[in-house]
C-alpha cells in the first residue's frame, strides 16, 4: 500500500487547521486516514506545529511520501536532518551516540535562532508602542496648547466686557457722590 503523509483540513470556513496523517494515495484529502501523528495550526504567528517525532521518523523511514507542505514542516521540525544523520549511522560513517550529538546541537542552534527571532520581534513590537505613545503624547500637547489659548482668549474677551462694563456703571456712582 502506498502512503502518503499529508494534511487533512479542520477548522472553519477562512480560518483553516489542519491535522498531519499518514493515509493511502487513494483516500480523499479529509476521508480515511491510517495514523493522525500531529497538527498544523498557519493561524498563529508563527505557526504551531505539534508533531509525534517518533512516528514522524517512523512513517519517514518506512518510505511514506510527505506532500511539499508536511516535507517542509517535518524538514523545520528535524525529522529529515534526523533521517539523514540514521542514514550515516547505517552506513558506519559515525556512530549512534555522535549522530544524537550532532541532533541535539542541530536542535539547540535552531532553539538559540527562534529565540533571538522571538526577542527580536518582541523589542520591535516594545518600539512600536513607544513611539505611538510619544506621537500621542505629542498630539495631546498640541491639543492642550489649543484648549489653552482658547481659554486664555475667552478669559480676555470676557474681562474686556466685565471692563467695558464696568466703568458704565462706576460713572454715575461717581457722578451721584460728587453731586452729593
Amino acid at each position: 500500500m502506498a502512503t502518503k503523509i499529508r494534511l487533512q483540513r479542520n477548522g472553519r470556513k477562512s480560518y483553516a487547521f489542519y491535522s498531519i496523517v499518514i493515509a493511502d494515495v487513494r483516500a480523499p484529502r479529509d476521508g480515511k486516514f491510517t495514523e493522525k501523528i500531529g497538527t498544523y495550526n498557519p493561524n498563529t504567528n508563527p505557526a504551531t506545529v505539534d508533531l509525534n517525532f517518533e512516528r514522524a521518523l517512523h512513517w519517514v523511514m518506512c518510505g511514506a511520501q510527505p506532500t511539499d507542505t508536511v516535507r517542509n514542516i517535518l524538514s523545520k521540525e528535524g525529522v529529515y536532518m534526523k533521517k539523514h544523520l540514521l542514514g550515516g549511522v547505517a552506513k558506519g560513517a559515525f556512530t549512534e551516540a555522535e549522530a544524537e550529538a550532532k541532533f541535539e546541537a542541530w536542535k539547540n542552534n535552531k532553539q538559540s535562532g527562534l529565540v533571538t527571532l522571538k526577542a527580536k520581534l518582541d523589542e520591535a513590537k516594545k518600539a512600536e508602542a513607544k513611539a505611538r505613545l510619544e506621537a500621542e503624547k505629542k498630539v495631546n500637547e498640541e491639543i492642550a496648547k489649543k484648549v489653552a489659548e482658547k481659554k486664555a482668549a475667552e478669559a480676555a474677551a470676557k474681562a474686556e466686557a466685565e471692563a467695558a462694563n464696568t466703568p458704565a456703571e462706576e460713572v454715575p456712582a461717581t457722578e451721584a457722590t460728587a453731586e452729593a
